[in-house]
Parts: structure tokens; C-alpha cells; sequence
């Protein structure tokens, strides 16, 4: 799918794109951003080229968007200004190119996201059951095929951190010196370097206790520039869970089970037993996926007369997502359905503790006016 806000650039594109890759088949383009996630809903495309620089709309956060509405979508940014491109790789863009467009560029583009494609192709293609996993979601920990999830004993905080970090970037080459100054950056280079040496070996040794020596490797770059954790057949449960997710569909009667099942896989949050800085933007990043869905499971819910199933979802949201005001507010409202006063009363007592006392923000006004309103009707009775 494209989009660009210049008529001419979108034709350019599309026609370049033809050009150099026959089997891409381009299922829409857009002009108008407002109308892109309406399309990507409808189209499901593999990849999307973006403009970032569109009036009224920032391309980024269109992005951010996109990956949220269909998962596994892969972004790949399109601009005349290269100062966006630090941010387009923190939203986990595929690929960032510049205007005017060199066919070269473009060639390299097209063939990483065939290359991903094919990469996501072969994971579906796995056999679940007969390979191992990686599970992400909450504590890391490794599972071997006919076996229950086991949380590796490392030797070092500093082996745990990294082997997360080159799981975080996995099949990407990652530099040697920024390892150093991740993990060591008050240590002068030498010594850093010689510490890290100790910890990929001692990662060696932990994935050999776990049986997993075999299947996952530490590649080490020419004259030693970088690391990459291969994985070989391993999934992650990450991957597998988008996909999941990337193949729900419409939300209707005959898929409502499918989409309860999928969003179940959310158990916890990715990584989130560890306080790692950089794994921020993809904890939330998977958050914001997984409430998305969640919040459209429970809006289904509500329209089709089942506010008990509706609260469970919403009461499920609030538990994974305390600081998020909808969830109270739509817990609310479903209780006055159903003429519970007293759990109209206890969600908004509870978001306004947690906003004006925790975290010290008002309470909207849009949510303590419907309150008002609510008491002066007569609460339930209403």
C-alpha cells in the first residue's frame, strides 16, 4: 500500500515499484492519509510506503497507528528529510529511504521486505509442536519441544541483559561498541571489551545447560565489528503471537472465539520483569496492539447485549493498563446498564485515586461530568 499526499510522488512511486518488482502486487494508494487505516484494514497489505512529511497528519505517528490496527505490518518511511530517521527506526520501520528515490535504494528495499516476508513465511511454516521457543512475555524463558517453560539460570545480570538485548535485535548484526557502552559504559574499552568476552561465553554455557546450543548461536561479525544471536529453527513467542494477531480478521459472531484466543496469548507484558530502558518502545509498542484488540473485543461485547463478557475484557484491560482512564470510563457505563450503582461508584472512586493522588493529573472532564450527571439523575436509578 502507498501513501504520499503529492498525487505526482505516489505515481512515481507506484511506477518505480513496478518497475523493479513484478511481483508486488500495490492493493491501494492513498492521498488523503485520514482514509490509510480504514485501508489497511480492508487491504491487510504486507508493507506499507509512508510518507512521513503530510499536512495535518504526522506520518510517524500514522505509522504507529498502522502497526497497531493490522500486526505485522511492516513500515517502510519515504521522505525528502533525513533528520526523521532515528525516530522512524525506533518505531521499528523496515526501511527508511529518501526523495528523489534511486532505483539502487529501491532494489535494496524490495529485497529486505522480501526477505521478510519469506522469513515470516517460514516461521508460520513451523511446526509449533516440534520446535523450540522463546517466550518473551513476562520473564524470558525456554521451552524445548514436549516440555514445560523453564527460566534460564544465568550467571551474570550482565549475560541475562545481553542475550535479552541481541534477542531484542535478533538476526540483526549489533555493533561491538555499542554493546560496551550499554553494558559497561564507565569502564574503559580494554577491560569492557574483555567482560564482554567472559559474558557471550557465558551465554554459550547457559544455552548448552538448556539443550540449546545446537539450535541458537552467537555469530561474530568480520574482524569481530558485531554480534548477531542466530536462532535457527527457534520461534519466538513474540512472532508468533503478531502473527496471530496479523490473521484475526474482521471481528464478527464467527470469529469473536478466534480473536479471545489470540489476545489470551498476552499473558504479560514483553519483557516485563526487566527494567530495560531499550525494550520501552516495544513493551509498549505490543501494549497498545494488544489493548487495541482488547478494546474492540469488548465494544463488540457491549453491542451484542453481553455487558458481563464486555466487563470481563475491560476489567482485564484495567488490570494490564492501571493508568488508562477508558477502561474505568467503559466499566462505568456498562455497570448503569446494568443499574449497578455500586460499580459506577467504585470505578470512578478508583480512577480517581489512581490519577489525582498516584500519578497526580486531573481527572478528565469528560468523565467526571458524565459522574455528575449520573448522581444528579439518581445514579441507577436513572
Amino acid at each position: 500500500m502507498l501513501v504520499d499526499d503529492e498525487p505526482l510522488a505516489l505515481i512515481g512511486l507506484q511506477r518505480a515499484l513496478e518497475r523493479e518488482a513484478r511481483d508486488i502486487e500495490i492493493a491501494a494508494s492513498f492521498t488523503n492519509p485520514k482514509e490509510v487505516i480504514a485501508g489497511a484494514l480492508l487491504h491487510r497489505p504486507d508493507a506499507v510506503f509512508l510518507d512521513i512529511h503530510m499536512p495535518e497528519v504526522d506520518g510517524l505517528r500514522l505509522g504507529w497507528q498502522l502497526q497497531a490496527a493490522v500486526p505485522g505490518i511492516e513500515i517502510i518511511f519515504v521522505t525528502s528529510y533525513d533528520h526523521y530517521a532515528v525516530r522512524a527506526f525506533q518505531l521499528y520501520a523496515l526501511d527508511y529511504i529518501m526523495k528523489p528515490i534511486q532505483s539502487q535504494r529501491l532494489r535494496q528495499t524490495i529485497q529486505r521486505v522480501q526477505e521478510k516476508l519469506q522469513m515470516k513465511k517460514m516461521l508460520r511454516a513451523a511446526p509449533d509442536a516440534n520446535v523450540p521457543v522463546i517466550r518473551c512475555f513476562g520473564p524470558i524463558r525456554f521451552q524445548l519441544p514436549g516440555s514445560e517453560p523453564v527460566v534460564p539460570k544465568w550467571r551474570t545480570s550482565k549475560a541475562q541483559e545481553l542475550f535479552a538485548y541481541l534477542l531484542h535485535h535478533r538476526s540483526q548484526m549489533v555493533y561491538r561498541s555499542l554493546l560496551l557502552e550499554l553494558l559497561w559504559p564507565d569502564v574503559d574499552e580494554a577491560k569492557a571489551a574483555s567482560h564482554l568476552y567472559t559474558t557471550i561465553y557465558h551465554i554459550r554455557q547457559t544455552l548448552k545447560t538448556c539443550g540449546l546450543a545446537e539450535t541458537i548461536s552467537i555469530r561474530i561479525g568480520d574482524l569481530e565489528t558485531g554480534y548477531r544471536l542466530d536462532l535457527g529453527n527457534t520461534r519466538v513467542d513474540v512472532d508468533v503471537w503478531e502473527e496471530e494477531m496479523r490473521g484475526l480478521g474482521v471481528l464478527d459472531k464467527g470469529t469473536v472465539s478466534r480473536y479471545e484466543s489470540a489476545l489470551e496469548g498476552y499473558s504479560e507484558d514483553y519483557m516485563g520483569n526487566y527494567a530495560y530502558l531499550w525494550a520501552e518502545h516495544e513493551r509498549e509498542r505490543l501494549r497498545l496492539l494488544w489493548r487495541h484488540h482488547m478494546k474492540m473485543l469488548g465494544e463488540f461485547y457491549e453491542r451484542n447485549d453481553h455487558a458481563d463478557k464486555a466487563i470481563e475484557v475491560f476489567r482485564t484491560i484495567q488490570k494490564m493498563c492501571p493508568d488508562e482512564e477508558d477502561s474505568y470510563f467503559a466499566l462505568m457505563k456498562l455497570y448503569h446498564s446494568l443499574h449497578h450503582q455500586a460499580g459506577v461508584e467504585e470505578q470512578y472512586w478508583l480512577l480517581k485515586e489512581r490519577m489525582e493522588r498516584e500519578l497526580e493529573l486531573p481527572l478528565s472532564e469528560e468523565i467526571s461530568d458524565w459522574y455528575r450527571q449520573w448522581k444528579v439523575a439518581g445514579g441507577a436509578h436513572a
